[in-house]
């Protein structure tokens, strides 16, 4: 149930997620943090050891396929056919085990990459169901919308990402570490002579590597600086679109009866071109950033031979050890342009990075974060009753202060075990609010509700949940069918008057699309008969339903023996046949409340 539609529709207190985004070392602690303490972690552990025993692996037999170069590029060089076919076949052994290792790298990536994905998603959904959370992030501004998004391909991308990244650098890394000594032995001995001078420059293609990955790096920054916002910005659009698609599908009857099928289509022409625009915006600075990647990918094809040229055509080395230097340079620079290509991947993880964090964040602070303004006092009840003092609540979320509100005309009232109370008003009276507010979900206002253990007592909105499975676990829901005899369900199907679905008990389907709204209510009823609460604080069940179908369920409410009834909302069938005390609900006027210190 979202506050806003069952509170009459007020905007929440906070409409920017700027609360919960964190700097981006804080958003790697936590979300390290959250991995360290998942289910996956040893799993992960033990595919990123593999990974790295892999990556050394293959990092030697690069080292030995560099040293292959020199005697193969000789027997070029002297012509030496005997040597050229041996140098062949070294080379077979050489590239088989490359390609054997390559083999095992993609499938411990993918592998690594699918558990992060498990942990991560896992870990999200679980604190997004956690004691009303998702309710009240739901109700905290834009980090609270489409959560979907964020759970699902939010966190798919951060997974992939992040895994390819991760083993991108390490494995970088290890190349650096590998071929930097062989570059600077191969280029130890560099020397130039201009004019009468001789010229040693210890390491030079080291130098030359260091400068030429620098200046890719600085240029990939400066031109792809827009990246990460613009893919922020894109993952947002693209949720708000997804979401007008489905709600537009759900609903499609209604829009068609209402002629609504060019308005819908308008809106959704909308959020298309919303999408279509910031995509275009993605296109050109991507584009943009394959000039500096792609610039300095290709000049890498020519620029270790024109900086060893000199060197070479003074003697100093032969064909292979040139081809030797080349390698061994090329692999160094491969290693320090790691950002310059990921650049662009980079910026995406970034992005994804910055909202799978500040919604794992906001969801952690619902717990911490009061609510501010004049808030309710919540009070655990020991005595097995219902207590409302001095209530008055505000209309408006977040409010220090009002001049208007809602109160009980009563100033109070208590519910004991087996009492029935019905919360009447006038009308125009936004008597949802008060629901609200018992449930925990609209906590602004004064005065003090005392309830009972939660586990004692069953809210009933409105409009309720139906879960897409079989039937026999909508009627347990939210406990499992194995608590219940099947004798149990069936008793309940028959008091409620729907003995013909005790055939399809094992049926699973979208119940809230099969059946009418009667016998979503009767289903309703009786989940309620097999929970047995103590208490049942219901909201306006009975509005709208057809007369049968309420003196039905009123019926079913007399069967509910000594659990304690607040009906809020309005039912003559209710009074007549169960006699409830009625206190009133009316508005509160000329009130300046001041949040207490």
């Amino acid at each position: 149930m979202k506050v806003a539609e069952e509170t009459g529709g007020h905007a929440p207190a906070e409409d920017t997620a700027g609360g919960y985004e964190l700097p981006i070392w804080a958003q790697v602690r936590m979300m390290g943090g959250a991995f360290w303490h998942s289910s996956v972690r040893n799993r992960v552990l033990w595919q990123a050891l593999a990974l790295l025993l892999v990556i050394l692996a293959t990092a030697y037999m690069q080292i030995v396929l560099n040293e292959w170069n020199v005697p193969f590029y000789n027997s070029l060089e002297r012509r030496d056919v005997p040597e050229f076919l041996r140098q062949l076949q070294i080379f077979v052994g050489i590239a088989g085990t490359l390609l054997l290792l390559n083999v095992c790298q993609t499938w411990l990536n993918q592998m690594a990459a699918l558990s992060m994905r498990e942990g991560l998603t896992r870990d999200l959904v679980d604190e997004w169901l956690k004691d009303r959370r998702a309710v009240r992030l739901a109700n905290s501004g834009t980090i609270g919308v489409n959560p979907d998004q964020r759970l699902h391909e939010d966190a798919r991308n951060l997974s992939e990402i992040t895994t390819a990244l991760s083993i991108g650098l390490v494995q970088s890394t290890i190349l650096l570490g590998s071929f930097i000594g062989v570059l600077w032995t191969l280029s130890n001995d560099f020397a130039f002579t201009i004019g009468t001078q001789h010229i040693a420059v210890p390491g030079y293609m080291v130098w030359a590597a260091f400068f030429y990955a620098g200046v890719a790096s600085m240029l990939s920054r400066v031109v792809g600086r827009r990246l990460v916002g613009l893919n922020a910005e894109r993952y947002s659009r693209e949720a708000d679109m997804r979401f007008l698609l489905m709600r537009t599908n759900e609903n499609l009857t209604a829009i068609s009866l209402a002629r609504g099928e060019k308005r819908e289509r308008k809106r959704i022409m909308g959020r298309i071109s919303a999408v279509l625009s910031i995509t275009r915006q993605l296109v050109t600075a991507n584009t943009n950033l394959t000039w500096v990647s792609a610039g300095f990918g290709w000049l890498s094809q020519v620029a270790p031979i024109i900086i060893a040229a000199p060197v070479y055509f003074s003697g100093q080395i032969t064909f292979g050890g040139l081809m030797m230097a080349v390698g061994a340079f090329n692999q160094v620079n491969l290693a320090l342009r790691w950002y310059v290509t990921n650049f662009g991947q980079i910026a995406d993880w970034h992005a994804t990075l910055g909202r799978v964090s500040a919604f794992r964040h906001a969801l952690l602070e619902m717990d911490r974060k009061k609510a501010t303004g004049m808030v309710i006092d919540y009070r655990l009840q020991s005595d097995e009753t219902i207590r409302i003092e001095d209530l008055t609540l505000c209309l408006r979320a977040g409010a220090a202060h009002f001049e208007s509100g809602l109160r009980l005309q009563e100033g109070g009232v208590s519910v004991a075990r087996g009492e029935r109370v019905m919360v009447n008003g006038d009308p125009g009276i936004n008597r949802h609010l008060l629901f609200g507010a018992m449930a925990g979900l609209w906590p602004w206002g004064r005065g003090v509700i005392g309830l009972p253990p939660e586990e004692s007592v069953l809210f009933m909105p409105q409009t309720g949940y139906l879960a897409g499975a079989s039937l026999q676990e909508v009627l347990a829901y939210p406990l499992s069918p194995d608590v219940f005899s099947k004798n149990e369900l069936l008793l309940a199907l028959d008091r409620t008057g729907l003995s013909r679905l005790k055939p399809i008990l094992d049926t699973t389907a979208r119940w809230d699309k099969v059946l009418d709204s009667d016998d979503q209510m009767k289903l309703r009823f009786a989940n309620a008969l097999l929970l047995k609460p103590d208490f049942i604080i219901m909201d306006d069940l009975l509005e709208g339903l057809e007369p049968e179908t309420q003196a039905n369920l009123v019926g079913v409410i007399e069967d509910l023996g000594d659990t304690g009834l607040l009906y809020i909302g309005r039912s003559q069938a209710f009074i007549e046949a169960l006699t409830p005390r009625v206190v009133h609900l009316e508005t509160a006027r000329g009130l300046h409340a001041v949040v207490d210190k």
